[in-house]
């Protein structure tokens, strides 16, 4: 099966899936930029990616409800929204502080996103993968969802976001989303 035939049905597939779970209709096609490739070795990432994609969204779902998110070890106080115009925004950090160290788990993320709302009720947009700097001790940086993290001095960690749950015209990865406002 060619690799856009393997696309054309997880889309066929995740759609209704992805509908109940409130992501936008489209969120599958939008990620395909930051994951296609034309390698038969790239594909296999391709797949190891949109998998791990899942997995994120099944494991996160139920922190659409921010009360679960406070019931898991998240926050229930955070530092203010973080948004850079006209790049966009990233949202509210809650990090749970228990899960920082030298593993990562794409079960387990150490920090749930959310963007604020006309209602006042944050929606769930993103997770995001953090190590600390001084957790990490060898010379290449740590992954996951193969992608390397990214090195934040100012910040002390290694990170990767993940929008797992707004789409983002920037790609999955991307550290802005133009649609995230605070």
């Amino acid at each position: 099966m060619s690799l856009a035939t393997r696309r054309l049905a997880f889309a066929a597939l995740a759609a209704p899936a992805l509908m109940l779970a409130g992501a936008p209709e489209d969120s599958t096609a939008s990620y395909e930029a930051d994951v296609s490739t034309s390698s038969p070795a790239a594909a296999v990432r391709d797949e190891d990616v949109m998998r791990n994609l899942e997995r994120v969204r099944a494991v996160t779902e139920k922190f659409h409800d921010i009360n679960a998110a406070y019931a898991a070890g998240y926050p229930r106080t955070v530092p203010h929204c973080l948004e850079n115009p006209p790049q966009g925004g990233m949202g509210l950090h809650y990090v749970n502080s228990s899960l920082l160290d030298d593993s990562l788990d794409v079960e387990h993320p150490e920090i749930l996103v959310y963007a604020p709302t006309t209602v006042g009720k944050p929606k769930l947009v993103r997770v995001e993968y953090i190590v600390p700097l001084s957790e990490w001790d060898r010379e290449e940086p740590p992954r996951i969802f193969d992608r390397d993290l990214k090195r934040s001095e100012s910040l002390k960690i290694w990170y990767l976001h993940v929008w797992a749950w707004e789409e983002n015209r920037n790609g999955l990865f991307a550290d802005w989303n133009p649609a995230v406002v605070c």
